[in-house]
C-alpha cells in the first residue's frame, strides 16, 4: 500500500512538472487602471491557485471561530455539570495527536 501511495505521488508530481514545462509561454494579466503583469503561464496559474486557497481559507474563518466558541461553551457547560471530574485525560490511543 505504501508503494502505491508513493507511485501516486510521483505520478502527480511528474504530471504537474510536465504541465509546467509545456506552459512556459509568456502570459499577460491585465489589472485595473491599465496595470498588467507579464509572467510565464505556469506562474500565473500557480498565483491564481494560491489566491484561491487564501480566499477560501479566509471565507472559512468566521465558521471556525463560531465552532471554537461553541466548543468552549459546551466544555464549560460539561465542567459546570460535573465539577469534580476536572479536565478530561487524553486517550492513550491518541498518542497526543
Amino acid at each position: 500500500m505504501r508503494y502505491l501511495v508513493w507511485l501516486l505521488k510521483a505520478a502527480i508530481f511528474f504530471t504537474l512538472f510536465a504541465f509546467a514545462l509545456n506552459n512556459q509561454h509568456e502570459a499577460e494579466v491585465n489589472f485595473f487602471f491599465g496595470t498588467s503583469w507579464r509572467a510565464p503561464l505556469v506562474l500565473v496559474v500557480l498565483a491564481a491557485f494560491a489566491v484561491g486557497l487564501m480566499v477560501g481559507a479566509l471565507g472559512m474563518v468566521p465558521r471556525w471561530w463560531r465552532h471554537r466558541s461553541e466548543a468552549r461553551r459546551a466544555q464549560a457547560a460539561a465542567a459546570a455539570a460535573n465539577p469534580g471530574a476536572g479536565p478530561a485525560a487524553p486517550s492513550p490511543a491518541n498518542h497526543g495527536l
